[in-house]
């Protein structure tokens, strides 16, 4: 293993000692106990207005594709970025309905 990828360990006196890595995938976890904050945001985007989804526990697999669903269901673009949601224009509403209707505990937050 390379030294950037122990962050952390500065050193160890004990000589049996193994650096373990979580290799293990992050669990998703069921709808029902995600708990997703809907904003809307225009700060740093040149004034134009966007959906931001954040909270999701999960795979970046699993939130990849809770973003392409909700891009289908808005009918517009957006993207996956530091684990948020980024879906284009004012969509709150319908995004808060439709992530409801899956299960998700939803709340409003910002702007």
């Amino acid at each position: 293993m390379s030294r950037k990828n122990r962050e952390g360990i500065v050193y160890s006196t004990n000589p049996d000692f193994n650096f373990e890595t979580d290799s293990g995938q992050e669990v998703t976890l069921p709808p029902g106990q995600q708990l997703l904050y809907v904003w809307l945001d225009s700060k740093a985007r040149k004034g134009k207005t966007v959906t931001l989804i954040k909270g999701f526990r999960g795979s970046p697999g699993d939130l990849e594709k809770l973003a392409t669903d909700l891009k289908k269901c808005c009918g517009t673009g957006g993207s996956v970025k530091d684990g948020e949601v980024i879906i284009q224009g004012n969509f709150r509403e319908k995004t808060l309905t439709w992530l409801t209707g899956k299960g998700y505990k939803v709340k409003k937050a910002g702007g």
